[in-house]
């Protein structure tokens, strides 16, 4: 008898297990409210709003399938070939929840046990900007279903250099604003050929100069796509806005069926007077021109597919940054690598399934060093076949390098500071992919304590918000803020800090939310 009541009870409980549907108070807000409100919400590029099981349910059919195909959420760089900051994509067992929970019929569960929303500033997620810069004017964008680069020129009115930590474009207006380049003109020749329009702007892509080649070797700062935060540089590093100088802003505008307006801000964030920086951001582009391309020239017959292999040659020591691929509707996919003296090889970045809607920049969790004759490899696919769903051209059509969103580009930015012993060592991973479904602890923590040169503030929020980071001395006088009212993801997040400039002596390190404040002493050696 005992012998048969075992399967009757395995029945019982693998049906009690079936029955234990997801919801959404204690399965998907978790995820939705992590992962996909920031973008979702009001005032955000988002086209509907994810702040709450009302107005989520009835998107369920379609989360269901957008996150089934990982179109959504919009990130294309591989997590298993390497790893950036803010990765923001769902694991398959999230996916599989998403999936079950929506098959159900979009469950609410108990209330009770649906988290809290993340605490969203209402403006900027870096906080408040040191500088903030308009356009002048609004500019029309013509519902004509054609893309649309524009360039439009701000003077920074800047009467001394300064160095900047981050840029953050506020679009003006969400829907059509695709992504945005932004460059330093020194020359004033931008703003000559603004001026020699009679409309706000003027049309280009491939420089805002009359050498066409100059965008190569111009000044540029981090861009804006939409979906990513933009990201402060870490301590000690920056970039210099030059006195006097334009800021350049390359838009492009996404092609649209109505005629739509956009006056877009762009906040600027300094570097404290108190952060002593020692090392500024530079970029290499390669392109498909000279002797980058191994197997060029640079073109792709109709019905074939190619793929172009570039190489760089690391002409001293240097710490990679970021990296930023770029293509249009022929590219499929990318792979970049570091190839080291001795042969090693290092994993850049891997986008499989290339989406030219989202394109991004991407910041390592760690300073790469690439040794002086070190090459970095770049491979980058293309499919001129009437295979291609995006392929612009029915029947396809012979393409090469060009400005408009038909023609093609290989065009991939790698940002770099000099090298510094030391800096494989430095560990900037906000680890905030894929918050697990577990308890959360605030608490702060500095790594390595005593230090001397740098350490690590770890701090964990049980939910995403502004947090201030200040350093005081042994008497609490403020001797610097680190951060100031930037929005952090639920979950670890790590600030890096530069102290070789302090004195000996204790200080304390606080992470100041609206729910808490958290201090850890630390001890400068």
């Amino acid at each position: 008898m005992k012998f048969k009541m075992i399967p009757l009870i395995a029945v019982i409980a693998c049906s009690q297990g079936l029955l234990a549907q997801p919801t959404f108070s204690e399965d998907i807000a978790p995820i939705i409210y992590n992962q996909c409100t920031v973008c979702h919400r009001s005032g955000e590029i988002g086209p509907m709003s994810f702040t709450s099981y009302e107005e989520v349910k009835d998107w369920a059919s379609t989360i269901k399938y957008v996150t089934s195909i990982r179109y959504m959420p919009p990130w294309k760089a591989d997590p298993e070939y390497s790893n950036f900051l803010g990765e923001n994509y769902l694991t398959d067992e999230q996916i599989e929840l998403i999936k079950q929970w929506a098959d159900a019929g979009a469950p609410q569960g108990d209330i009770s046990n649906e988290p809290p929303l993340p605490d969203f500033p209402s403006g900027s997620l870096l906080g408040e900007p040191d500088l903030v810069l308009e356009m002048e004017e609004a500019w029309l964008h013509k519902g004509n279903n054609q893309d649309e680069y524009r360039y439009f020129v701000i003077p920074t009115g800047l009467t001394e250099d300064k160095v900047v930590k981050a840029i953050e474009l506020r679009p003006g207006n969400p829907k059509i604003v695709h992504h945005c380049l932004f460059f330093e003109d020194t020359t004033g020749e931008a703003a000559a050929n603004d001026a020699a329009t009679p409309e706000y702007g003027f049309n280009g892509f491939g420089s805002f100069t009359s050498d066409q080649a100059a965008v190569l070797t111009a000044k540029q700062y981090q861009g804006y796509v939409p979906g990513q935060k933009p990201r402060f540089y870490q301590d000690g590093v920056g970039q210099i806005l030059t006195a006097g100088s334009d800021l350049v802003l390359q838009m492009h505008y996404a092609p649209w069926s109505v005629d739509e307006l956009d006056k877009s801000t762009i906040n600027i964030f300094f570097a404290d007077e108190n952060e002593e920086v020692e090392r500024y951001v530079e970029s290499h582009i390669m392109v498909p021109l000279g002797s980058t391309l191994i197997n060029g020239p640079f073109f792709i017959p109709a019905n074939q597919t190619r793929t172009f292999h570039g190489v760089w040659d690391v002409p001293s020591d240097l710490s990679l940054v970021g990296i930023a691929p770029h293509m249009h509707l022929l590219g499929t996919d990318w792979t970049v690598y570091l190839e080291s003296p001795d042969g090693t090889i290092t994993n850049l970045i891997s986008i499989p399934e290339w989406d030219f809607n989202w394109q991004g920049y991407y910041n390592f969790t760690r300073y790469i060093k690439a040794e002086q004759g070190s090459k970095i490899h770049a491979l980058a696919s293309y499919d001129n076949t009437s295979e291609n769903p995006n392929n612009p051209n029915n029947p396809p059509q012979w393409t090469s390098w060009g400005e408009g969103t038909e023609d093609e580009m290989y065009y991939l930015p790698i940002l770099y500071i000099s090298y510094a012993e030391g800096d494989e060592d430095i560990i900037f991973d906000d680890v905030s992919t894929s918050v697990q479904q577990i308890e959360l602890s605030q608490y702060a923590k500095l790594l390595p304590n005593p230090a001397q040169n740098q350490t690590r503030l770890e701090f964990e929020l049980k939910r995403g918000q502004t947090a201030t980071v200040n350093i005081y001395d042994i008497n609490s006088k403020l001797i610097r803020t680190v951060r100031n009212n930037e929005f952090f993801p639920k979950g670890k997040n790590i600030v890096n800090l530069a102290i070789s400039n302090l004195e000996k002596g204790i200080y304390s390190v606080s992470v100041i939310t609206k729910d808490n404040i958290m201090s850890q002493q630390l001890v400068k050696n």
